[in-house]
């Protein structure tokens, strides 16, 4: 698969959120600017990290006409249990064989082990505006998300 760029249309995808029912991609189509990460394990310290940063600056983000979506291969009850445990009020997603990461081009980290940490940001018509990628900077990806944001909402 061609590796996706800035500009390029993002791949949809349908996946269960924390409470079992079905998310696709395109149910934002037209509606919302979308913030897509990908992040490695819930309740690791991290990512933990970066689902708060997110939930801290999230009512910013809805202001700003986005939604927020986090997505791992982790199963919809542990996600269950990381919103529950750090007030996320936001959905996420569970991709358990790695193939929307796959779609997304998401390189695995930690001797292939795991999957990296790679936010999308996508205006409301589907196109990606941004990819920022960086394993350690987890409060960036929500610096650079809500800059891009703002831009797509002025």
């Amino acid at each position: 698969m061609e590796t996706l760029k800035e500009g390029n249309a993002a791949p949809d995808f349908e996946l269960l959120n924390q409470n079992g029912n079905t998310v696709k991609l395109s149910d934002y189509k037209g509606k919302v600017n979308v913030v897509l990460f990908f992040y490695p394990k819930d309740f690791s310290p991290g990512c933990t990290a970066e689902a708060c940063a997110f939930r801290d600056n999230y009512d910013v983000f809805k202001e700003k006409g986005a939604e927020v979506i986090g997505i791992s291969a982790d199963p919809e009850d542990t996600h269950a249990d990381f919103i529950k445990k750090h007030g996320l009020q936001f959905e996420l997603l569970a991709d358990p064989k790695g193939e929307t990461a796959e779609k997304y081009g998401i390189k695995r980290i930690m001797f292939g082990f795991l999957p990296g940490r790679v936010t999308f940001v996508m205006d409301r018509q589907g196109i990606i505006r941004k990819i920022f990628s960086s394993n350690t900077n987890m409060e960036a990806h929500v610096k650079e998300a809500l800059k891009i944001i703002s831009e797509l909402k002025a």
